[in-house]
């Protein structure tokens, strides 16, 4: 009796540990002592972990990641050139806070700029970069809002290049990470800046305020940010092991503090995350096509696709195809068709990871009167034998396994 009741007790706790275990398929959050805070991989996008990553608060010196990105863009786009020279206005010289001691008198290049902003964080040299690129900095944060439309920071709006306060000026840890993680995808040419450890401007050196570049490995950005209202926030990347990181941590108490919570948010994602590459052949599909020339379309995905999964579950990743079925010709290469989604399983169940739209290969124009009319009974005589088995009028999901244990990028 003692030995049944002994055996009863142990299997519950057999059976409690699995859950625990199983509960744990997604990594538990750290505790980062911060107002709110996210990390996502740059690559896929996805989240991996965060607190209250939507909240709207004062970004700070952060913004000057946007009055970047815009000048980026601008050499990108030929408008801007590395070795033309900026005028200082009384507005820059005055601005005080972090600068790199710009005068009227002085005339230095977009080149020297950008380093002023990256490396020295200064006011004086994004007010003068805004009204050199768009005649005031009224102008240029119009299209700073613009541009952060465009990137799909929805809960962000920006007063100034700056970060000055401002009761309109704020952006949250989720928009930041996002703008972030474009600095890097777009502008792989520039973005080694933020990796610069100091930067000398005349007669006067200055060291990087972000000092995770020192302590992290792989650490390479991004920007800093402290006003009294905001606190002290960093926007961080690192990359190791082919995985790409970037975490973003609003409102800690000192100096100190950002960089350290920093480090945490980072070193935990890369000892808890995978990056993977699907290949092709995992996530095209084959469909039916009706009333056109030819019976079947193969669908892409219309950018390339990274995931990103908990460590130990490369294999537990499979694609599911949604699309509109019956799919009805006329088709037009690169048309928009339908939704796969990355799916990651367990014993819990089902989590969509990402989804990524799809498009056709090729065009597929409409048939002849005549195969038109007969794919016409083709499809009514499926329908028919659908409802015959009690089934929907047409499958719209394909899933097939994917195979990218291989794929760990």
């Amino acid at each position: 009796m003692v030995m049944r009741l002994f055996g009863a007790v142990l299997m519950c706790l057999i059976m409690i540990n699995t859950g625990e275990a199983q509960a744990a398929a997604w990594p538990k959050s750290p505790n980062i002592e911060a107002k709110s805070w996210v990390l996502i991989d740059a690559r896929s996008g996805q989240v991996l972990v965060e607190n209250n990553a939507h909240q709207k608060l004062p970004p700070a010196s952060l913004t000057k990641m946007m009055t970047l990105y815009l000048a980026f863009e601008d050499i990108k786009l030929s408008r801007l050139k590395l070795d033309e020279t900026v005028s200082v206005s009384e507005k820059a010289w005055k601005i005080g806070g972090s600068t790199m001691f710009l005068e009227p008198r002085l005339h230095p290049t977009i080149d020297e700029v950008l380093h002023g902003i990256a490396t020295l964080s200064g006011n004086d040299a994004c007010i003068a970069l805004a009204e050199h690129v768009a005649g005031s900095e009224d102008a240029f944060a119009q299209r700073m809002n613009q541009k952060a439309k465009e990137l799909g920071m929805n809960d962000t709006h920006f007063m100034n290049a700056t970060g000055f306060p401002d009761e309109n000026h704020y952006s949250t840890a989720f928009d930041m990470a996002v703008l972030g993680a474009a600095l890097w995808r777009d502008f792989p040419k520039h973005y080694a800046l933020f990796s610069e450890r100091s930067y000398t401007y005349g007669a006067t050196t200055q060291p990087n305020r972000n000092r995770l570049l020192w302590t992290l490995p792989g650490a390479d950005g991004i920007k800093t940010g402290h006003t009294q209202e905001a606190g002290y926030c960093l926007v961080a990347s690192a990359a190791q092991d082919r995985s790409r990181l970037v975490s973003a941590v609003f409102g800690t108490d000192s100096d100190n503090q950002r960089i350290s919570q920093s480090r945490v948010l980072m070193q935990f994602g890369f000892r808890n995350f995978v990056t993977l590459r699907p290949t092709e052949r995992d996530i095209r599909r084959q469909v039916e096509v009706f009333q056109g020339t030819e019976d079947h379309v193969w669908l892409l995905p219309s950018k390339p696709v990274w995931i990103t999964v908990p460590k130990g579950n490369e294999n537990a990743v499979s694609f599911r195809l949604r699309y509109p079925a019956p799919l009805i010709a006329p088709i037009a290469e690169g048309q928009r068709i339908g939704t796969i989604d990355a799916v990651m399983k367990s014993k819990q169940g089902e989590e969509v990871l990402a989804s990524i739209p799809m498009q056709a290969r090729r065009s597929i124009p409409e048939a002849s009167w005549f195969g038109r009319k007969w794919d016409a009974i083709r499809l009514w005589w499926s329908s028919k034998e659908n409802e015959s088995d009690n089934a929907p009028d047409m499958p719209a999901t394909e899933e097939n396994p994917a195979d990218t244990a291989a794929a760990a990028q």
